[in-house]
C-alpha cells in the first residue's frame, strides 16, 4: 500500500535515489472488469468548500497584516513572512537569507536567549523557521493568552534586532550552518541539487545556488555586512504577518499596532527578476554516490507561481508520475517491469519552477533500455495528452487533500501559511483559491498544451548510479580561527539594548477540550472508538489489529510489512490500477502502518463520500488477491529500499540497534534483511492475514464530523458481515525483560569519505508507558534530550557548534521502552562529541539534574502545548490509538495539567534515575572508521569496527 510522503524540492530531486516508492502494482491476472463508478462530489463541490475568510489591514509603517479568525480552538497561529529569499544574494554574499534564519532564533535585544526559550514558555506548538529561493518564514501556533508575547517576540526581532547580534553568535551559527551541509552532503544523493543548480541555470541567475549558499562567502562575513543585510531585507515594509486562528481582526489591529507599530520603515527589497532560463541544447551528467539503484532524472525549467499554466503543469506531471495510478506507474513499474520507482512532479518557485519525471533501475535492466522506453513515453505523452478522465482525478486528489489540511491554523502547511504565500509571493492572499477555481475547469486540452510548451524543450538529464563519490567533492571547512571559533561562551556576550520593551505577562492558561469519547460495536464484534471534529468535512478511520512487525516470525522479519504493502496491489475484483483510480476519483486516501505493535489501516475520506470510501477499505482488508506477479514486483521495491536504508548513516544505525537492544529471538529484536525478504512465499502472506487481520484480533477508531450512529451504521454496511477465519489467532511472546547486549562500548560502522559521523546512543529502561508517572521521566529527559533547548542539543549544536542537532527521547513499545540519543557531528569532533553526550548525561544522572529554570519552562511548555496538540483530527485519532494502547483513560491528557504542576525537581531527577543507567548505553557511530577510531580510543570503552555488507 502507497505510504504517504512529503517532499521539498531538494528531497524531490534526489527522491529516486533516496527513497523507494512501494506504488501499487498491477495484479498479473487478466482483465477484470472496473467496478461502478460510485456517487462522488463533484470538483466544483469540492472547491466550494475551499474557503479561508480573510481580513488585510496595513499600519503606517508599510507592514502587512492578515487575520483570519477560526474559533475551533483556543489557539493563534502566527506566520511572518519576510519578502527575502536567496534568490535576492548578491555575489559574494550567497547563504545570507539562511545564515540570517539561523541568527533570528539567537536573541533580539530584548529578548536574548535563544527564541526556543520563549516559544516553550508560552507553550508554542509548530514553530520553526524556513528559507528557501524566495522568502523567509517563520511560525508558531501559540494558546490565545499567549498571543500578545508571541507578538512582542517576533517584533523585537523585526525591529531590535542588531544591538543583540554578536561575533560570537555569528561565528557558532556557521558551525551550526556547516553541520547543516554537511548532514545534507552526508545523505545518499545529498550532492545531487548542486549539480541541478549548476547545470540549469546560467552563471549570475538569481536561482542559480543553493539556499545554504556558500560556505566561503559565510566566513568572509564581517558583523558590518550582517547589519547592512538587515537593515535593508527585514523592515516591516518588506514582511507580512498572518494570524490564524481564535482572534478577528479588531482584536488585532491594536496589538499590532502596539508591537509593530513603532518600528521604522527600512528599505523596499524588490524581488530579484529572473529569466526562465532556456538550454540551448540537451545537457547530461553522471552522478556516483552510495546509492543502491541506478535513477535517471529529466528537469526542464519551467514558470513559476503566477503563470497561468502552473495548475496545468503540476496537474500534468501528476498525472505522468505522481498519482499512484500514472501511466509511469503503470508502464514502467506495473506492466514492463523496468523500473522499481518512478515519479514526476513541478516545483514552482517565484520567479521559475522545475518539471522533473525520473525513474528507479529494476535490477537486472540495463539502464538504455529503461531511459529509452521513458524518452518514448514523455514523447507520447506530449503528442496525445492527459484523458479527461486523469484530469479530473488529478484535480480531485488535489482539492481533498487540501481541504483535510484547512483544519490547521498554523505549522508547515496550515491556513497561515496558505494566505502568507498568496500575499508574499503573488501580491493576493486569496491566491489559492484562483488556483483550485483554475482546477476546477482545467481540460485536458490545456494540460497537454502546457507539456507540449515546455517538455519538448531541451532538458538536464542526470544519471546517479552506485559508486564512490568523485573525488572533488569539498566539504565545508570548520569555522576558521581559534581551536573552535563556533564554540560560544554565553556569559562573556554583550548585547546593547536601544529601546526597553518588558515581555507581556500571559495572566491566563488555555484549557484543552479534548472531544468526547463515544463508543459503539459493530455487527462483527469490532469495538469503535469515536470522536467527532466538525472543522472539516473529513472522516478518518483507522482499522488496527494487534499485529505490527513483532508479529514477524523470527526467520522472516519484514514479512507484516511486505503483506501490508500487498494488500491493494489487487483485490478479488479490481487490479491495483482500478484501486488506484477509485482512491483518485473519491478523494481519499489509504496507508498503512502502526509500528512495531500494531497493523493499521487508516482511511481519509470526505464525509461526503464516506460509504463508497469504506467499500473500496473493505474490499482491500478483507479480499487481497497476492497475485506472484505483484509479490515479486513488491518485494523488489523492498528489497531496494533494505538496500537504501543500508547507505544512510541513520539507515545503517536504527537497523542495527534493536538486536543489540533486544536479541534478535525478541519480537522487538529482528530487522528485515535482503534475504528474509527473499524467503517470503504467497502462503506466507495469506497465512499472515489470516491469524492476524481479522475481526477478533482488531479494533476501529474514528474521527468525523458525521454523527457516531451515521458513522457505524455506514461501517455495518460494508463490515459487519465480515467474521474471523477458522485459523488460530496469532499471538506474541515477550520473553526477557533484560538488554540483550553489554553497555559501555562501542560499535564502530566504517562509512568511508563521511564527513559527519552518526552517533546513536541506546539502552533499555524498566519503564512502562502504562504507568501514571510515567510523564515525570519524560518531561525530565525534555532537560537532557527531549527537545531543541535540551542540554545535549545546546552543547553540541548551540555552544560547540558542532552539530546541526542532537536530541534524545523514549521509544515506547506496548512492553518495553528504550531510550536513544541520536545525532549528527562533524566527523573531526566524533570522539569530543562522544565524550560530551556522556559527560552530560552522567552529570544529568548524578551531579546536576533538573534545574528549577528547566522545571519550570518544561512544565509551562507541556500544559501549554495541550490545545494546539489536538488541533487536527488526525493528532485525536492518534490520540485515540495511544490511550487504547496503553490502557489509559478516556480524559487521560485532560488529567496532564494536574499531574504537569505537581512535579518537582526531585521528583523528576528521581524518575530518570530509576530508568537509566550510564554504564548501560550501547554507542553506535557510522563514520569513516580511518579518521574517527583514533578519536574514539581515548574514550576508554571497548570498540568493535563493523565493515557494511557489500550486497547491501
Amino acid at each position: 500500500m502507497k505510504r504517504l510522503i512529503s517532499t521539498s524540492i531538494i528531497a524531490l530531486a534526489v527522491s529516486a535515489c533516496s527513497s523507494y516508492s512501494d506504488a501499487p502494482v498491477a495484479s498479473a491476472d487478466a482483465a477484470i472488469e472496473a467496478p461502478a463508478a460510485a456517487e462522488v462530489a463533484s470538483l466544483t463541490e469540492l472547491v466550494d468548500e475551499v474557503a479561508i475568510p480573510y481580513e488585510k489591514f496595513t499600519l503606517a509603517n508599510g507592514l502587512d497584516v492578515i487575520v483570519h479568525e477560526d474559533r475551533k480552538a483556543p489557539i493563534v497561529g502566527v506566520a511572518v513572512w519576510y519578502n527575502v529569499g536567496s534568490k535576492d544574494e548578491p555575489e559574494g554574499k550567497t547563504g545570507f537569507a539562511h545564515l540570517f534564519e539561523h541568527l533570528m532564533f539567537n536573541g533580539s535585544e530584548n529578548a536574548p536567549n535563544d527564541y526556543f526559550q520563549y516559544l516553550q514558555e508560552m507553550g508554542a506548538t509548530d514553530y520553526n523557521g524556513t528559507t528557501n529561493f524566495d522568502r523567509t518564514n517563520y511560525f508558531q501556533t501559540v494558546p490565545r493568552p499567549a498571543l500578545e508575547r508571541a507578538l512582542w517576540l517576533e517584533s523585537d526581532r523585526m525591529g531590535y534586532l542588531l544591538g543583540a547580534v554578536t561575533q560570537e553568535k555569528l561565528d557558532n551559527q556557521r558551525g551550526v550552518v556547516q553541520n547543516e551541509k554537511r548532514q545534507g552532503d552526508n545523505q545518499p544523493g545529498g550532492l545531487v541539487f548542486y549539480e541541478i543548480l549548476e547545470n540549469m541555470f546560467p552563471e549570475g541567475h538569481p536561482y542559480g545556488h543553493s539556499v545554504i549558499g556558500s560556505m566561503a562567502d559565510l566566513d568572509s562575513a564581517s558583523m558590518d555586512d550582517v547589519r547592512s543585510w538587515f537593515r535593508d531585507k527585514y523592515g516591516p515594509n518588506n514582511a507580512t504577518v498572518v494570524l490564524a486562528g481564535d482572534i478577528s481582526a479588531a482584536e488585532a489591529r491594536p496589538l499590532m499596532e502596539k508591537w509593530f507599530g513603532p518600528i521604522n520603515r527600512g528599505p523596499v527589497n524588490n524581488p530579484a527578476e529572473a529569466a526562465i532560463p532556456v538550454l540551448t541544447e540537451d545537457k547530461r551528467s553522471v552522478m556516483r554516490d552510495n546509492v543502491a539503484a541506478t535513477t535517471i532524472t529529466k528537469y526542464w525549467a519551467v514558470p513559476g507561481i503566477t503563470s497561468e499554466e502552473l495548475t496545468a503543469l503540476n496537474v500534468g506531471a501528476s498525472v505522468f508520475g505522481g498519482l499512484a495510478s500514472s501511466r509511469l506507474d503503470e508502464i514502467l513499474v506495473r506492466d514492463e517491469q523496468l523500473a522499481v520507482s518512478v515519479g514526476a512532479g513541478n516545483f514552482d518557485f517565484q520567479r521559475v519552477g522545475i518539471l522533473l519525471v525520473n525513474a528507479t533501475l529494476k535490477p537486472g535492466v540495463e539502464l538504455e533500455v529503461l531511459e529509452s522506453r521513458l524518452d518514448e513515453l514523455i514523447a507520447e505523452y506530449i503528442a496525445e495528452g492527459p484523458t479527461e478522465d486523469e484530469v479530473r482525478r488529478a484535480a480531485t486528489n488535489d482539492l481533498a487533500g487540501t481541504i483535510r489540511g484547512l483544519e490547521q491554523v498554523g505549522g508547515f502547511g496550515g491556513k497561515a501559511v496558505t494566505l502568507a504565500r498568496g500575499e508574499v509571493l503573488a501580491d493576493d492572499p486569496g491566491f489559492y483559491k484562483k488556483q483550485f477555481d483554475t482546477l476546477a475547469t482545467l481540460t485536458a486540452a490545456d494540460v497537454k498544451s502546457a507539456m507540449e510548451r515546455w517538455m519538448t524543450r531541451p532538458a538536464f538529464t542526470l544519471v546517479l548510479e552506485p559508486g564512490e563519490r568523485d573525488s572533488d567533492y569539498e566539504e565545508a571547512a570548520s569555522v576558521g580561527g581559534a581551536d573552535n571559533a563556533s564554540e560560544r561562551d554565553r556569559e562573556a556576550e554583550e548585547i546593547t539594548v536601544t529601546e526597553v520593551r518588558p515581555a507581556p505577562p500571559i495572566d491566563t492558561i488555555a484549557t484543552l477540550d479534548f472531544p468526547d469519547i463515544q463508543r459503539a460495536t459493530l455487527a462483527n464484534g469490532m469495538a469503535v472508538t469515536y470522536a467527532q471534529r466538525d472543522a472539516v468535512p473529513a472522516t478518518y478511520v483507522t482499522m488496527s489489529f494487534n499485529a505490527g512487525s513483532a508479529a514477524d516470525p523470527a526467520g522472516m522479519r519484514g514479512l507484516e510489512d511486505l503483506t501490508l504493502n500487498l494488500f491493494d496491489e489487487g483485490t478479488a475484483g479490481m487490479t491495483s490500477q482500478q484501486i488506484a483510480e477509485e482512491r483518485e476519483k473519491l478523494g481519499l486516501t489509504i496507508s498503512t502502518g502502526g509500528g512495531s505493535d500494531r497493523s493499521t489501516f487508516t482511511l481519509s475520506a470526505l464525509s461526503a463520500n464516506l460509504t463508497p470510501s469504506l467499500e473500496l477499505l473493505s474490499d482491500i482488508i478483507r479480499n487481497p488477491a497476492f497475485n506472484e506477479a505483484d509479490l515479486e514486483r513488491v518485494r523488489t521495491q523492498t528489497i531496494t529500499g533494505i538496500r537504501q536504508q543500508m547507505k544512510s548513516p541513520n539507515g545503517i544505525a536504527f537497523r542495527a540497534m534493536p538486536a543489540e537492544i533486544f536479541g534478535e529471538s525478541n519480537p522487538y529484536g529482528g530487522t528485515s534483511t535482503v534475504e528474509s525478504v527473499q524467503s517470503i512465499t504467497r502462503a506466507d502472506l495469506y497465512a499472515f492475514k489470516d491469524r492476524w487481520i481479522r475481526p477478533d484480533n482488531g479494533e476501529v477508531f474514528v474521527v468525523s464530523d458525521q454523527p457516531l450512529a451515521d458513522v457505524v451504521d455506514s461501517l455495518n454496511a460494508v463490515f459487519g458481515d465480515w467474521s474471523a477465519p477458522e485459523a488460530a489467532k496469532g499471538t506474541k511472546t515477550f520473553a526477557s525483560a533484560a538488554q540483550a547486549t553489554e553497555g559501555n562500548r562501542i560499535i564502530l560502522y566504517n562509512r568511508p569519505n563521511s564527513p559527519q559521523s552518526y552517533i546513536v546512543g541506546a539502552q533499555l529502561t524498566p519503564l512502562d508507558a502504562r504507568d501514571a508517572d510515567y510523564i515525570d521521566f519524560t518531561n525530565a529527559n525534555n532537560s537532557l534530550g527531549g527537545n531543541f533547548l535540551a542540554r545535549l542539543n545546546m552543547n553540541l549544536r548551540e555552544t560547540k557548534g558542532w552539530s546541526y542537532g542532537y536530541r534524545g527521547g523514549a521509544q515506547t513499545f506496548e512492553n518495553a521502552v528504550v531510550y536513544f540519543t541520536a545525532g549528527g557531528v562533524q566527523a573531526d569532533r566524533t570522539g569530543d562529541s562522544l565524550a560530551e553526550v556522556r559527560r552530560e548525561i552522567s552529570e544529568f544522572l548524578s551531579t546536576r539534574g533538573v534545574t528549577s529554570e528547566e522545571l519550570a519552562r518544561n512544565v509551562a511548555s507541556e500544559i501549554g502545548e495541550l490545545p494546539g496538540r489536538f488541533e487536527t483530527s488526525g493528532a485525536v485519532l492518534s490520540a485515540l490509538q495511544s490511550n487504547a494502547l496503553y490502557g489509559r483513560s478516556d480524559d487521560y491528557y485532560e488529567t496532564l495539567v494536574e499531574k504537569y504542576q505537581a512535579q518537582t525537581t526531585d521528583s523528576l531527577d528521581a524518575a530518570a534515575r530509576a530508568a537509566l543507567n550510564e554504564d548501560e548505553f550501547i554507542w553506535l557511530v557510522v563514520g569513516d572508521a580511518e579518521q574517527v577510531m583514533s578519536q574514539l580510543e581515548p574514550l576508554g570503552l571497548p570498540i568493535e569496527v563493523r565493515e557494511l555488507p557489500s550486497d547491501e
